[in-house]
């Protein structure tokens, strides 16, 4: 279980980003809520939920909602893996030498996703793979008038639930 809950200030920080630049989670919530998934390469439950993470951030794309990985590996590994798996959204890197973020955000498992309002706060948090809690999250963010697009397509075989 993670320390951060709802109700909880998320913790402001900025890290690299993989292929150049900066995330600042301080700019990221001006624009609106923020999804947070940390992560690592090694995880078996990382590489089962992070193409879902990146439809998620697909699908999101032109709201104000940002969804941000971040890789507790090297940048070279984490780029292999991006490659490998197909993810395409914003990458950043926690420092693997000492991991201040990941221990600032207190995890104990990874993968760990954090929705965290434009205000700072902590609104959710998923360890390991909830495909409702992932529904959950994308639901909030569609306009309320339009049809609900389903982020799994039909007859995928997708789990309910993996511990990280």
């Amino acid at each position: 279980m993670s320390a951060l809950v709802h109700g909880v200030s998320a913790p402001n920080f900025k890290l690299p980003l993989i292929g150049g630049g900066e995330f600042s989670l301080q700019q990221a919530l001006a624009k609106g809520p923020v999804v947070l998934v940390f992560f690592k390469i090694s995880c078996p439950v990382c590489q089962y939920s992070l193409p879902y993470f990146d439809r998620l951030a697909q699908a999101l794309q032109g709201k104000d909602v940002s969804v941000v990985a971040i890789s507790q590996d090297d940048e070279q590994n984490t780029l292999r893996f991006l490659d490998t798996y197909g993810i395409g959204f914003r990458t950043a890197r926690d420092n693997e030498h000492g991991y201040a973020v990941s221990a600032a955000y207190g995890l104990t498992n990874v993968p760990t996703a954090f929705e965290i309002t434009g205000y700072g706060k902590i609104a959710a948090s998923i360890v390991g793979w909830s495909k409702s809690e992932v529904e959950a999250i994308y639901a909030r963010y569609l306009d309320r008038d339009a049809a609900l697009l389903p982020l799994f397509k039909r007859g995928e075989q997708v789990a309910d639930f993996r511990p990280g």
